[in-house]
Parts: C-alpha cells; structure tokens; sequence
C-alpha cells in the first residue's frame, strides 16, 4: 500500500504540532473508532506517520491509514507495516476510489457526483463511519473513501 500523502495544515486536530506524545494520541483516536485494527503501533516523525498492526481486512488497513492521515499534522502516512489478510478467490473486493474533500462539498453532492444520486450519501458514510464521525463534519482536504 505504501505511502499516503495527505494535507498536513488540516485535519482532525487531537494533538500540537511537536508534542511529544502525538503518536500516542493518534493511536488513542485510531483505537476509539477502532476500524478493525489489534497490536497498533504508531510513530510520528517530520509529519511522517508510520503505523504497524493487524487488521481485519482490506478495508480496515484502508480505514486506518485515512483515520491517521486525516489528522492534523500528519503529511503522509505509511502503512505498509499493516497486514491484513489476503480476500479468498471467490471473495469479491468492493472497488474503492479516493476522494479529498474539497470547499463546498457535502456527502449529498459527492454520491451526485459518483454514485449518481445524492441520497446515497449514506453509502458513502458507511464506507467511512470510522473516518467521519459526523455525517454533516467533512472538512476540507479530508480524504475518504468511495465505494464503486
């Protein structure tokens, strides 16, 4: 999966920039709205998040490298010490696409926009329940997923 930038002058603030203890903090935000993620180990240097664990699923790792890189102060985030396992054969994976939030959207005119009806906003919040906490809180620069 490796590195994933993100706007690091925006996000989710849960800690000042330079404190000591910030990885500790975005572990603690990780763990709360635990996206499907055990033995998380996270790191913070120079705005570089690295995150070690294992998850659930595919989607899980992708929930948790968007939880960490929605914060404020983190310009990129490194997942590749997140395992997850491998879908069966037979498993079809949903395809995900990446959207960053931009001045004037609202989940309604994003599912317009790519699932064709702004009423399947909630679509869209499910897919990121663990990285939108509130349906009617998106911020500029957030980045999330959307389901195909």
């Amino acid at each position: 999966m490796g590195l994933f930038d993100f706007a690091a002058n925006i996000g989710k603030k849960v800690f000042g920039i330079g404190d000591a203890d910030a990885a500790e903090q975005i572990k603690a935000n990780i763990e709360a709205n635990n996206p499907g993620v055990s033995d998380l180990a996270v790191s913070l240097d120079d705005e570089v998040c690295t995150l070690e664990g294992s998850c659930d699923s595919v989607e899980a790792k992708e929930k948790t490298i968007l939880m960490a890189g929605n914060m404020k102060g983190v310009g990129s985030v490194n997942g590749d010490g997140l395992t997850a396992p491998e879908p069966a054969p037979e498993e079809v994976q949903p395809e995900v696409e990446y959207y960053v939030i931009e001045s004037g959207d609202t989940l309604w005119g994003i599912a317009a926009k790519f699932l064709g009806n702004g009423a399947k906003y909630p679509e869209i919040f499910e897919a990121n329940k663990e990285v939108i906490e509130d349906p009617d809180k998106i911020f500029v620069g957030q980045k999330i997923r959307i389901p195909k």
